[in-house]
């Protein structure tokens, strides 16, 4: 996967993971630790600050 094509922070795509097992399964706890962690995320690209 290249930078350019990366739309999505690491973490949201975790929580995402997370809140769809949750909803196959039925255990509302995944599925709310997946919506909670997908609000957390940080925006795509703001991964950590340059040091130039």
């Amino acid at each position: 996967m290249s930078k350019a094509s990366k739309s999505t922070s690491r973490e949201h795509l975790k929580g995402s993971v997370k809140e769809a097992i949750g909803k196959l399964t039925g255990d509302s706890r995944i599925e709310a630790e997946g919506q909670r962690q997908k609000r957390t995320a940080p925006p795509p690209g703001a991964a950590k600050p340059r040091a130039d």
